[in-house]
């Protein structure tokens, strides 16, 4: 089974949003905020599990371009400079799929690092 492919991506600079259809028929409003702290990078996620890191203080990063990569992923262009990390269609469903249940655990995570 393939994952779902985007028919349409559009940077909503305004709201802070990339909406993403695909086209199994889903639509996904992703906060850049939640995609920068979930970016698929080595230098986020690490180079391998616990390697994680919490990334804080991007509650107003903006997006400056999504740049296609072949058939199968776009990268981020963020305004703090961040700018690797490919996010395949499928990761971009999960996020969108998921984003209740990450961004209630990126927020715990938050929490606790604050005690």
């Amino acid at each position: 089974m393939t994952a779902p492919t985007p028919t349409e991506i559009k940077l909503r600079s305004r709201s802070r949003v990339l909406e993403v259809s695909f086209d199994d028929g889903k639509r996904f409003e992703l906060p850049f905020e939640y995609l920068r702290v979930h970016s698929p990078s080595a230098e986020v996620k690490g180079h391998g599990p616990g390697q994680e890191v919490l990334v804080l203080g991007k509650e107003n990063v903006g997006i400056r371009a999504v740049e296609p990569v072949g058939q199968y992923a776009v990268k981020l262009v963020f305004d703090d400079g961040h700018d690797t990390g490919l996010y395949t269609w499928g990761y971009l469903y999960e996020l969108g799929s998921e984003y209740a249940a990450k961004w209630a655990a990126y927020q715990k995570r938050v929490q606790q690092g604050k005690r």
